[in-house]
């Protein structure tokens, strides 16, 4: 991936976040280690990487941390359990994306991995992700097809029964 962006695509890496601990997320991470791009995650997160024994991410946070990507501001927040006790977002205002990882199901999408989930806490952490960020357009699940709105409120539905 880092060699398509900077080479295909022309662009610098600046950074990479890791938006919980499961090894889905982390595993590619010492890849952008090696070339000195720095990363990301929340206290928690590195936490759980390091009793895991997966590659751990360099910058921690508690709750927030606001990040600066050329020209983009990339909001990093937790809101709450889900998928895991770590799940957080990232949002870009300007493009009015969220990248919700492995919390965000994409349309007809099962439950997935409930191995280290809060169940119970789930829709309410993804109603919280809409009340945060309203003006959102478009939401990139962890795994599946990229959508809208639709996706918070399939996930939040998948998780209230």
């Amino acid at each position: 991936m880092i060699n398509w962006l900077e080479k295909d695509q022309k662009a610098k890496v600046k950074g990479v976040i890791a938006t919980h601990f499961h090894w889905d997320c982390l595993g590619g991470l010492n890849e952008f280690h090696k070339k000195d791009i720095p990363s990301y995650a929340t206290d928690k997160t590195i936490k759980f990487a390091k009793a895991e024994g997966y590659p751990i991410p360099k910058n921690g946070f508690k709750k927030k941390l606001n990040l600066q990507a050329g020209n983009l501001n990339v909001i990093n927040q937790f809101l709450g359990e889900g998928h895991t006790k770590d799940n957080f977002v990232a949002y870009v205002p300007s493009d009015k994306v969220i990248f919700g990882g492995c919390m965000i199901k994409a349309l007809g999408a099962g439950n997935g991995n409930l191995e280290d989930a809060n169940v119970a806490e789930w829709s309410v952490t993804v109603s919280k992700i809409k009340t945060t960020f309203p003006e959102t357009k478009i939401v990139i699940p962890g795994h599946g097809k990229i959508g809208g709105m639709e996706l918070l409120d399939y996930t939040i539905e998948l998780f209230s029964k």
